[in-house]
């Protein structure tokens, strides 16, 4: 029994995990390694969609697939937002030991992120063509395109509350459960593309409806288990169902997050566009490619995710020496990772890329190669610059984390269109990609370093807090 100003309340589950106490780096891996292997099922969606595009229905399907990836993406990072916002906020309280506060919190993201994907959907159903055309899609995989784009766009609601879902896991320091979700409908995902695609002959729409249907499929298991888990800790009083104060609070952490996302999103659709212009063969080589690169990323993004809940949580606990000591454990993890990724797409990229191309795309092949060698080497930088970045989101310091962000987006769209005529060739864009994750990781390393420095002085004197939003929090 645990009790919190004068308020009752009783921790019955044992999966929820309190990240204010143990030995912080073994607590941030048993925390991040399960996330790590969630994010890795998690791509298998895309991969999956892509992999059997490529096999079993053509060069073109693929093309098409990885087209409308990046208009996805605008949506993704607005349930990955409302992950963010719910996530920070309820690991802060769950860190204080606000239990009833935190309840409220959660309530309150689930009714805002149903309006907020309402929304959404109307807009992307009605303009999903006009976003195609203004990527310069080509002729022949525009009709597969806004296909494939309008069934994902139905499925939104999965995706938004499986998001909000996997953010309070992560904030009660529960990485386990979702990973068991998503491993099984990652896996069923497989089965039911190459099902859709090979028996039934459904084409790019098989593809869409299979990962509709696994997507819906774990989104329902995890709002139940979650709202169990809730119910199982008790308070005292009414809980109420809506509160504007914690949307705000909720607001404060996940719209930087949303535009931050959203402008990558919107870059990546530049960048797209300029890709596009060399050819269905180069569009799909970089389709493939940058499948594999997103499994890097998304999971390098994925610990720094889990970075934030472990600071959040420290932060509501005033115990700031363990936020330095998981940024370090944190940076020691993503390096480990970093080794093998690089040494295999450098290595071995051609045999990865083979299981979305055939022998026969020469130039996909040599795109993809090209796109691998020159990104994967920058893989310890750019992993430096995400454990940063889970330190500022954990810590609401997100003024500095938009600043690094849109420094790396701004300087890797400018400078696509820019290599990439001066080379006349594709691969300027590709070394765009480094340059932009080197700059932004100076920027983001420095913001965290002077927001640690600030909070031990503050702490010393009897304060607290990276920066006075924090202080706002308590």
């Amino acid at each position: 029994m645990q009790r919190k100003h004068g308020t009752s309340t009783e921790m019955r589950n044992d999966m929820n995990k309190d990240l204010t106490t143990g030995n912080p780096a073994k607590s941030l891996w048993l925390f991040c390694l399960p996330m790590f292997g969630s994010i890795v099922f998690q791509q298998l969606y895309n991969i999956a969609d892509s992999l059997v595009a490529g096999k079993f229905i053509g060069e073109n399907a693929l093309a098409a697939v990885g087209n409308s990836y990046n208009i996805t993406l605008i949506f993704i990072a607005f349930a990955f937002g409302c992950n963010i916002g719910c996530s920070v906020i309820v690991s802060q309280l769950f860190g204080a030991k606000d239990y009833k506060t935190m309840k409220t919190s959660v309530y309150t993201a689930l009714i805002a992120s149903a309006a907020l994907c309402a929304v959404l959907m109307s807009v992307g159903l009605l303009s999903c063509d006009t976003l195609l055309r203004l990527m310069k899609t080509q002729a022949e995989i525009m009709a597969d395109s806004s296909l494939y784009l309008t069934i994902y766009i139905w499925g939104l609601p999965f995706l938004f509350f499986y998001n909000i879902a996997t953010g309070i896991f992560s904030a009660l320091g529960d990485s386990k459960t979702p990973f068991i979700f998503l491993a099984f409908s990652s896996s069923a995902n497989i089965l039911i593309d190459i099902l859709f695609v090979k028996s039934f002959s459904m084409g790019i729409a098989g593809i869409a409806w299979a990962t509709f249907l696994c997507q819906g499929i774990s989104c329902v298991l995890a709002l139940f288990v979650v709202l169990k888990r809730l119910a199982d800790i008790k308070v005292s009083g009414k809980v109420p169902v809506f509160s504007w104060n914690q949307l705000k609070k909720i607001a404060v952490v996940a719209i930087p997050s949303i535009l931050q996302q959203s402008f990558i999103s919107v870059g990546n659709m530049l960048i797209q566009g300029r890709i596009n212009s060399f050819g269905v063969s180069v569009t799909a080589g970089y389709s493939a490619a940058v499948k594999l690169n997103n499994l890097v990323i998304t999971s390098f993004t994925t610990i720094g995710n889990g970075i934030s809940n472990f600071a959040a949580q420290n932060l509501g606990a005033r115990k700031y020496e363990r936020i330095r000591e998981g940024f370090l454990a944190g940076l020691k993890l993503v390096w480990c990772l970093c080794v093998p990724f690089c040494i295999i797409y450098i290595a071995f990229g051609k045999y990865l890329l083979l299981l979305f191309l055939n022998e026969s795309s020469s130039t996909a092949l040599l795109t993809g190669r090209q796109f691998l060698w020159i990104l994967s080497p920058f893989y310890f930088v750019v992993s430096a610059k995400l454990t940063a970045d889970g330190i500022l989101r954990g810590t609401s310091a997100m003024k500095q984390f938009m600043a690094a962000t849109f420094t790396d987006l701004i300087l890797r769209v400018i400078l696509s269109f820019v290599l990439s005529d001066m080379l006349n060739a594709a691969t300027g864009i590709w070394l765009s990609w480094p340059i932009g994750w080197s700059i932004a990781t100076v920027l983001s390393v420095f913001f965290y370093r002077r927001g640690l420095k600030n909070t031990f002085r503050k702490d010393y004197q009897g304060s607290c807090g990276f920066s006075p939003a924090l202080t706002q929090q308590k």
